[in-house]
């Protein structure tokens, strides 16, 4: 493998799809990737990395470990590193590891499930995710339209939540099927729906969000039993990744 063209390649999202593979990108993101059960195949530094004591300590632990782990580690240029990573500061160190493999069928246990329809911009998905681990949902399913889970972007945004919620890409054909199946109930999300309320107990639900120019697709909302809202004032809106968060907070906790 020649890390850095891997990196530069993987910028992709077909090449992602093709080998399987991820960067994560970032002194956190990889402290976060190698704490994980997540396979990693190589790590590449640059002297950046070293300008920090926690970039130095990040050092150490993959140089102490990286035989025991099969890891590949290589050293670059910052000028190299930099032009293969994806983000603006990848802060001395890029790594590449492999896609977990994640369906409907290896969910953890049961739980509320999150829908994500058509929700494109990479940050919004990374901090949904955070939120959605931080709230104990079972899996996060990213519909068709739905930024690719494993750019670079998100998986930064994601700060290393991704590597432990159980998320993946699926059709809205198959999701349905599965709801039906285990006997889910789908919740839709729209302005005119009914205030959100905390799920019952040993309640099995999931819950749709779209993106917030065109919402959730009309097929997901025919198919869900009701559709809930935020009760908001003095807007029209609110961003998609605050939105999710309240709406797991009041389906969760309160």
């Amino acid at each position: 493998m020649k890390p850095l063209s891997v990196a530069r390649d993987l910028k992709r999202r077909r090449a992602r799809e093709r080998s399987g593979l991820f960067v994560a990108e970032g002194v956190r993101c990889v402290e976060e990737l190698l704490a994980s059960s997540v396979a990693v195949r190589c790590v590449v530094i640059s002297p950046a990395l070293r300008q920090t004591g926690r970039g130095q300590g990040l050092e150490s632990a993959i140089r102490a470990t990286a035989a025991s782990r099969g890891l590949e580690l290589t050293e670059a240029s910052d000028a190299e590193l930099s032009a293969a990573a994806s983000t603006d500061t990848p802060q001395g160190i890029v790594a590449i590891a492999v896609q977990p493999e994640r369906s409907f069928e290896n969910i953890p246990g049961s739980g509320l499930v999150l829908l994500l329809d058509a929700i494109q911009d990479p940050g919004n998905v990374g901090t949904i995710l955070r939120t959605a681990q931080a709230f104990g949902v079972a899996a996060t399913v990213a519909l068709p339209g739905t930024v690719d889970l494993w750019n670079p972007k998100v998986v930064r945004a994601a700060m290393g939540a991704l590597f432990s919620q159980h998320a993946f890409h699926a059709e809205p054909d198959a999701t349905l099927d599965y709801l039906r199946r285990r006997n889910i109930t789908l919740l839709a999300t729209g302005a005119a729906g009914e205030p959100v309320k905390r799920l019952g107990a040993g309640q099995a639900v999931a819950i749709v969000v779209g993106n917030e120019a065109g919402g959730v697709s009309a097929e997901l909302a025919n198919a869900a039993a009701r559709t809930v809202a935020i009760p908001i004032t003095g807007v029209e809106s609110l961003n998609v990744a605050v939105a999710t968060g309240i709406l797991l907070y009041a389906l969760t906790t309160a």
